[in-house]
C-alpha cells in the first residue's frame, strides 16, 4: 500500500490547494479579490491546515489505520463538495446585500462561508501526517520517507495551484470545479477503504447520492439576479474574472465584473455619451494649448474591458488607430459578441489580451492619448501606479500627448488622487483633475508640456462647428468638473508602493464609519 499511500499524498496535496483557490473565486465573485480578502482566505486556510496537522498526528498515533485515513479522506471529499452547494444561497444573499449597501449582512454572509471551509480543510490536514505515519516501517529511513511524502504533496499542490485557476474554473466555473476535485478525493478514499476492508463499501456511497440530491436542489441561477427590467445575456466565469452582461428595456447592454461594484462598460446601438466617466477620456488632450481635433493621432487604453472608451474615440475622431490592452482575453471575446468590439463596427481597434505593464513595453507607436482604467474597485494593480510606470507611459506619448487615469475616492477621502497626483508630477510637469459626478471617480490628466486648466475652455471656444457634438458635450461638462490638485507627500515606487494598504486604509474607514461611499 505504499505506493498508494504517495498517491494519496498527491492527490490531497492537489485539492487542498484547488480547494484553497476555488474557495477565494467562490468568494472574490461577491466580496471582491482585495488584500483583505486573500488574507482572510490565506490566512484561515492556514490556520484550518495547522489545526488539522496537529489533529492529524495525535490521531495517527492512537489509530494507525489504513480504514481510519481512508474514512477521514471520505469525510473530507463529501464536506468540500458540500461547501459551494451550501455557499452559493449566502453568496446570493451576499450578493443582494452588496447592491442594497447593507454592511453587517454582507459581512457576515463572508464570515459564514468563511466558516463553512473549516471542517472539510482540517481534515484534509490530518491526511499527510496520517500517511507519513503509516508509511514508516523502519525508524532508520523515516527522515527521508518523510521528506519523500512531503515532496510528492508539494508537487500536488503546484498541480493544484495551475489547474483550477488556467483549466477548470474558465473552462467548467467554480462550482463544478469544487465538485470535481471532492469527487477525485472520494474515489481515491473509496478504493482505498474497499482495498483496505477487501469488500465494496456500499454504505459510503450514499455520499455521492446526497450530493447529487444537493445540487439538484442548488440554484442554478446566476449570482447576481438582473434588476427588474433586465435580462442576462451572459453569465460565466473566466480565468481573471466572473463576468456578467446585462442587457435593459432601453437596449443598454453593461458589463460588470466579479462583485458588481461598477459598471466596467456600456454600449448602445445608437447611443455613444452615457455621462460617465467614459466620456471625459474624451477631454484629457484638450489640456494642451490650442489642441484641436485634427491633432489626435493614435490612442491607448490600458483597461480596454468591452471597448467603451474606444468606441466613443472612433465615434468622434473617425478610423483613428486606438490600441487597447485588457488582461482577460475572455472579456475582449464579450466585447466581440456583445458590445460590437469586431472587425464590422471598430476596424481599427487592437485589442492585446496582456498585462497592462508588460503589454505597454511591447508597443512602438506614440500615442497623442493614453487611458488608464485597469483597476477593479477600489483597487489600482500597484504596478501600474509607479514614477517608473509613468515614464514608461510618457516614452510612448506624442509631445502633446496626455496620460488619463481613473482614481477611486469617496466624498471625504481622496488620499489616493492625493498621492497618484504627487508619483505624476514626478514625471510630467502639470497635472490636471476632473471630478466624475454621481461617481466616486476623479481622472488625472497629465500632460507632457506645462499646461493649465484654463487650455480647456479655450479649446472649448475654438472647436468648429463641424465638431463632433460627443466631443463638444464631453468638453462643456469637463470644464464644469475642474477640480484643484492636491498632490500628497506620497510617491508610489517600483521599490515601494504602498497602494494596497492605503485601499485597505479607506475601506476599514468605511466599515468603521457611515461612508457608504465604497459600495455604492
Amino acid at each position: 500500500m505504499t505506493r498508494y499511500l504517495y498517491l494519496v499524498a498527491f492527490t490531497s496535496g492537489m485539492c487542498t490547494l484547488a480547494i484553497e483557490l476555488s474557495a477565494s473565486r467562490l468568494l472574490g465573485n461577491v466580496f471582491g479579490t482585495s488584500n483583505l480578502v486573500w488574507a482572510n482566505v490565506i490566512g484561515l486556510m492556514l490556520l484550518y491546515l495547522s489545526i488539522g496537522y496537529f489533529i492529524g498526528g495525535r490521531w495517527a498515533d492512537r489509530s494507525p489505520h489504513y480504514t481510519t485515513l481512508f474514512r477521514i479522506i471520505l469525510w473530507g471529499a463529501f464536506l468540500s463538495a458540500v461547501v459551494p452547494l451550501i455557499a452559493r444561497p449566502i453568496l446570493q444573499v451576499a450578493a443582494v446585500a452588496f447592491s442594497g449597501v447593507e454592511a453587517a449582512l454582507a459581512l457576515g454572509s463572508f464570515v459564514a462561508v468563511l466558516v463553512l471551509f473549516s471542517v472539510p480543510v482540517t481534515l484534509l490536514g490530518t491526511v499527510s501526517p496520517f500517511v507519513i505515519r503509516l508509511a514508516v516501517t523502519d525508524l532508520e529511513s523515516s527522515g527521508s520517507l518523510a521528506g519523500r511524502i512531503y515532496a510528492i504533496s508539494t508537487a500536488g499542490s503546484i498541480l493544484g495551484t495551475f489547474l483550477p485557476t488556467l483549466v477548470l474554473i474558465p473552462g467548467i466555473g467554480t462550482t463544478a470545479t469544487f465538485l470535481l476535485f471532492a469527487a477525485l478525493l472520494f474515489l481515491l478514499g473509496w478504493l482505498g477503504l474497499c482495498a483496505a476492508t477487501r469488500r465494496i463499501a456500499w454504505f459510503w456511497l450514499l455520499m455521492p447520492v446526497t450530493i447529487g440530491l444537493l445540487a439538484g436542489l442548488s440554484p442554478t441561477s446566476p449570482l447576481r439576479a438582473a434588476p427588474p427590467g433586465s435580462r442576462i445575456l451572459y453569465d460565466a466565469d473566466s480565468a481573471y474574472n466572473y463576468i456578467q452582461v446585462q442587457e435593459d428595456t432601453s437596449g443598454y447592454r453593461y458589463l460588470y465584473l466579479n462583485e458588481g461594484q461598477g459598471i466596467h462598460s456600456q454600449w448602445h446601438p445608437s447611443q455613444i455619451a452615457y455621462g460617465r466617466t467614459w466620456d471625459y477620456f474624451l477631454a484629457g488632450p484638450y489640456f494642451n494649448d490650442h489642441f484641436a481635433p485634427q491633432d489626435m493621432q493614435a490612442a491607448l487604453v490600458i483597461g480596454l474591458a468591452t471597448g467603451t472608451v474606444p468606441r466613443q474615440h472612433f465615434a468622434v475622431y473617425g478610423s483613428i488607430p486606438v490600441d487597447g490592452i485588457e488582461i482577460d482575453p475572455q472579456i475582449i471575446a464579450v466585447g466581440e459578441q456583445f458590445f460590437g468590439m469586431n472587425s464590422v463596427q471598430m476596424p481599427s481597434l487592437n485589442a492585446i489580451a496582456e498585462d497592462g505593464r508588460y503589454g505597454l513595453r511591447k508597443l512602438t507607436r506614440q500615442y497623442t492619448m493614453i487611458g488608464i482604467d485597469a483597476y477593479r474597485p477600489p483597487y489600482i494593480p500597484w504596478h501600474l501606479t509607479t514614477v517608473e510606470y509613468f515614464r514608461e507611459v510618457a516614452n510612448l506619448l506624442t509631445p502633446n500627448g496626455v496620460v488619463v487615469v481613473n482614481v477611486g475616492r469617496t466624498n471625504t477621502d481622496r488620499r489616493l488622487v492625493d498621492a497618484l497626483a504627487n508619483t505624476m508630477l514626478h514625471v510630467f510637469p502639470s497635472v490636471h483633475a476632473l471630478d466624475v459626478p454621481r461617481s466616486f471617480n476623479t481622472l488625472l490628466v497629465a500632460t507632457q508640456s506645462p499646461t493649465t486648466p484654463d487650455n480647456l475652455a479655450q479649446n472649448l471656444a475654438r472647436l468648429p462647428q463641424n465638431a463632433s457634438p460627443v466631443l463638444r458635450a464631453a468638453l462643456e461638462s469637463a470644464v464644469d468638473l475642474l477640480t484643484p490638485v492636491t498632490p500628497s507627500d506620497v510617491v508610489f515606487t517600483d521599490d515601494r508602493a504602498p497602494v494596497e494598504l492605503l485601499i485597505d486604509s479607506l475601506i476599514l474607514n468605511f466599515l468603521f464609519s457611515d461612508d457608504l461611499s465604497l459600495l455604492r
